[in-house]
């Protein structure tokens, strides 16, 4: 399975929902509340990453971080994890890695399923990111992987 096109969308739909948080009201609930969930959301992809890599974690799930350190945060996480991903055989792919939890507990899971959740928690994320701008007044950005493999807003894969 390829991975690099899951990446390169996680990257680009990142992006998209903190360019929709400038459209929501400044001081609105619903902009307090997008700029926490874009924070957790790319907080997470680093958090994941540090347990792929097993290199500790600058922040925490659910970190006091402004959008644009948010921003910063997810380009650095996922350039890594396309790099880290891209350097590794489909065995090691599917190898189990070991790592705590944010409650401490011990779990194991391939690294390919990290991978793929960190995917599909993006989705669930974004998704509610959009709920809250269209219900603060402004649209919200399209972030689906079908949009992103038509070209929209503009392709950002080969």
């Amino acid at each position: 399975m390829n991975l690099i096109p899951l990446l390169h969308h996680m990257a680009w739909a990142d992006d998209a929902a903190r360019r929709q948080l400038a459209d929501m009201p400044v001081g609105s609930a619903e902009r307090a509340r997008a700029e926490r969930i874009y924070a957790h959301l790319v907080a997470a992809e680093h958090v994941w990453f540090s347990r792929l890599t097993g290199v500790a974690a600058r922040h925490g799930v659910w970190p006091e971080i402004d959008p644009d350190e948010a921003a910063a945060l997810s380009t650095d996480t996922v350039a890594a994890l396309v790099t880290w991903v891209e350097s590794r055989s489909p065995d090691e792919l599917e190898r189990p890695i070991v790592y705590r939890n944010s409650a401490g507990t011990v779990f194991e899971n391939r690294a390919i399923d990290v991978v793929l959740h960190l995917a599909m928690h993006g989705a669930y994320h974004r998704g509610q990111l959009a709920l809250l701008a269209r219900s603060s007044g402004a649209d919200p950005a399209s972030t689906d992987f079908i949009a992103w493999l038509r070209g929209a807003p503009a392709p950002m894969h080969e």
